[in-house]
């Protein structure tokens, strides 16, 4: 498996997307300058930059490789040749999977110090008289990647089922956005201002806030531009349910792909 996931990796690198993608990186030289229009709030404005092109350029990772990766493969026709090995489709899967979510983390890392840098800078220029909660915005960072890593699994399973890149694509993209506002479509349905709904409405609503995975959980923007303190309790259990949620998402898709029928 970890030859799976070194392969996966220089695969990565040498991609024509992540090269693509990573273009969007030159970004960050421009937050300093955006966040200077805003006189009173340029240390907010610049973490607010700084982590919205974070999540996006995560988001464009993990759907275009993570939708494509299992794919590509079976298109060009590589699995049979690798499958060819001593090597299970299972592990085969799994390294995949490893290399495209350590990809993301360590473009996470090193995007989360290009933000560190801007934010430093931007602070220095017109220092904030919030102080900077750096643990924070590491926090941030992390389960950003984390949240990630976490659509990139939807997007395999979607791959282990279909036969073109539309589905895995879109589909994970459906997802992303749907799960994204679950839990606010949850409180809803539960507040006063939820009565008015039909039962069947509730009931659809709520199945689909326990069956998709609940992207809302990993943000910690407002705790780390405003230096909220962080729930303890609250990042362990988000921890879990990451670990949870791919278990199961990885053990389906596993399944799956041990059963496919390659063409």
């Amino acid at each position: 498996m970890a030859s799976i996931i070194r392969i996966t990796l220089i695969g990565i690198f040498r991609d024509r997307v992540f090269q693509g993608i990573m273009v969007t990186g030159f970004a960050f030289l421009l937050i300093p300058v955006v966040a200077t229009l805003s006189m009173r709030q340029v240390t907010e404005l610049s973490l607010t930059l700084s982590l919205s092109l974070i999540s996006f350029i995560l988001l464009l990772l993990a759907v275009f490789l993570g939708a494509t990766s299992l794919w590509k493969d079976i298109e060009r026709r590589y699995t049979f040749s690798v499958l060819g090995l001593p090597l299970s489709r299972r592990n085969y899967l799994l390294g995949r999977f490893g290399g495209t979510a350590l990809f993301v983390l360590l473009v996470g890392v090193v995007l989360g110090i290009a933000a560190y840098a801007v934010v430093l800078y931007a602070n220095s220029l017109y220092p904030s008289e919030r102080p900077i909660v750096w643990s924070n915005m590491a926090f941030c960072i992390l389960f950003d990647a984390l949240k990630f890593i976490l659509l990139i699994a939807v997007a395999f399973l979607f791959s282990t089922v279909s036969t073109s890149f539309f589905l895995p694509i879109f589909g994970t993209i459906a997802t992303f956005l749907t799960g994204g506002v679950t839990q606010q479509v949850y409180e809803f349905i539960n507040s006063p201002a939820g009565k008015t709904l039909s039962p069947i409405v509730k009931r659809l609503a709520t199945a689909l806030y326990y069956i998709l995975p609940n992207f809302g959980a990993f943000d910690l923007k407002v705790n780390a531009i405003y230096g909220l303190p962080l729930p303890s309790s609250g990042l362990l259990l988000t921890g879990a349910y990451f670990v949870v949620y791919v278990g199961l998402l990885l053990s389906v898709a596993a399944a799956i792909f041990a059963r496919r029928e390659m063409r």
